[in-house]
């Protein structure tokens, strides 16, 4: 079986062919001009993950909500799970950039932290 993807590792966009054997092992990878090609493709057929940038509701703060992202990558099929979670967060300022607003999402390990800061009325 043959999966062809877009690699987004670098500006150059190549057009990557991913083989896989009947156990859904990798074979080869086509079509990659650089080795972070090569890496990325075998990730996104393997274990695709997502960075996730959205925002959390702050109560008592001089803006409604704070914009966050996750600490690292998130498994790409948790992440509707996770806005989930984010959604039904609500923190009290202030708050602080790098502060976690929620620790260790869905057991992945991975924080959700502030990228901005959001003080007090």
């Amino acid at each position: 079986m043959q999966k062809n993807i877009i690699c987004v590792a670098c500006p150059m966009g190549c057009g990557v062919t991913v083989e896989l054997d009947d156990n859904g092992s990798i074979v080869s990878v086509t079509g990659n001009t650089c080795k972070r090609g090569d890496a990325y493709a075998r990730t996104e057929v393997t274990n695709p993950v997502r960075s996730l940038a959205t925002t959390v509701k702050v109560e008592g703060g001089i803006f409604n909500v704070v914009p966050c992202k996750s600490a690292g990558a998130l498994p790409k099929d948790k992440i509707f799970a996770c806005m989930e979670v984010i959604n039904s967060v609500s923190v009290k300022a202030p708050v602080k950039l790098g502060d976690v607003l929620v620790s260790d999402i869905l057991g992945t390990g991975i924080d959700i932290v502030a990228t901005n800061h959001c003080p007090v009325k």
